[in-house]
């Protein structure tokens, strides 16, 4: 029986061993197309967000990138803390789950979040100063500055 070196290592975890998937792609193609402009940052992910409106009902769309992974059927909630103001806001659907990425080893999650048509302005970087993502006991704090 033969076994290639790359093999052995994939099955062991080595990312640089290991063959794109379809998953891999599906991930990387989802990432390398955000046109959002990066919103804010922590430690170890970085949330993409824009406001949308369909159908008359607004929203807020967070893309988030990194270390955190989550899969939920309880939804999430994020608390806005701006200059003057402070808003929380219940994720649209409360089943969400992050796409992974063998390559990159980097989690992609996709939460959208209701908000109300005279809190939208209210969502602008320059006034707001922190947002905290809680989700099935994990909480993770980004800084717009």
């Amino acid at each position: 029986m033969k076994f290639s070196v790359n093999k052995i290592l994939a099955a062991f975890g080595n990312i640089r061993a290991m063959e794109r998937t379809h998953v891999d792609n599906h991930t990387e193609d989802i990432i390398n197309s955000i046109n959002d402009d990066v919103f804010a940052i922590s430690e170890k992910n970085v949330l993409y967000a824009s406001t949308k409106e369909l159908g008359g009902y607004h929203y807020i769309i967070t893309i988030i990138v990194g270390t955190f992974k989550i899969k939920t059927i309880k939804g999430a909630s994020l608390n806005i803390k701006g200059e003057n103001f402070d808003l929380d806001l219940k994720s649209d659907m409360d089943e969400f789950e992050s796409d992974h990425s063998n390559v990159s080893n980097r989690f992609i999650t996709r939460i959208d979040f209701q908000i109300e048509k005279e809190a939208v302005e209210k969502f602008d970087k320059t006034i707001i100063k922190s947002l905290k993502l809680s989700a099935k006991k994990q909480e993770i704090i980004f800084n717009t500055q």
